[in-house]
């Protein structure tokens, strides 16, 4: 069995978006350097330094599933029904879009974070399972259902927005030491949980 990642793109005061959900400088690095490296979507190319695209070539073609929340779906229109990542995409809830015109894309739908990593273990096989958004990732690590964090450091103070981390409420917890990859505007910290 894969590991479910907590993964995002994080500012250096803990921010994953500003209060109108811009990402601004956090996804320079995406594009900022000289190697051409790919999610799903061949025709949305990402281009970052080596040491990011060694990472992203490392840690991506693991990810079979990932988990978002309805707030990112709908700010990215379920990517036009191309996962990111990964084979499939499940997105949290309550209310399942009724006219998204993709209805044939591998997107499915869940209730609960629970529900969602159930799922997508079921889904993912020996593959690992991504979560992506802030209130997912503190309902995750609450409820002890993930095993690392892929936290991306991007070199911003936004000083106000949506929190990586706003909704944990679980006790402290320790991670082991990180893998460190410095990138160009991005340091790669991925740490797994003890």
């Amino acid at each position: 069995m894969g590991s479910v990642i907590a993964s995002a793109v994080v500012s250096l005061d803990g921010f994953i978006a500003d209060p109108d959900d811009g990402v601004g400088p956090l996804f320079d690095w995406y594009h900022n350097g000289p190697v051409e490296v790919y999610g799903t979507d061949q025709s949305r190319p990402f281009h970052v330094s080596q040491a990011s695209a060694d990472y992203l070539n490392d840690t991506w073609p693991n990810v079979r599933v990932c988990i978002i929340g309805r707030r990112l779906f709908d700010l990215t229109n379920g990517w036009h029904g191309v996962p990111a990542v990964g084979d499939h995409v499940i997105v949290v809830t309550h209310q399942p879009p009724t006219d998204w015109p993709f209805p044939d894309a591998p997107f499915t739908f869940a209730t609960s974070i629970e529900e969602a990593v159930t799922q997508a273990r079921h889904r993912a096989g020996d593959g690992d399972i991504s979560i992506t958004g802030g209130n997912l990732t503190g309902q995750a690590l609450t409820a002890g259902l993930v095993d690392e964090i892929a936290y991306n450091l991007a070199p911003v103070l936004l000083g106000a927005g949506r929190r990586f981390f706003d909704t944990y409420t679980g006790p402290q917890r320790l991670l082991d030491n990180p893998r460190v990859v410095q990138g160009n505007r991005v340091t790669h910290l991925h740490y797994r949980l003890s």
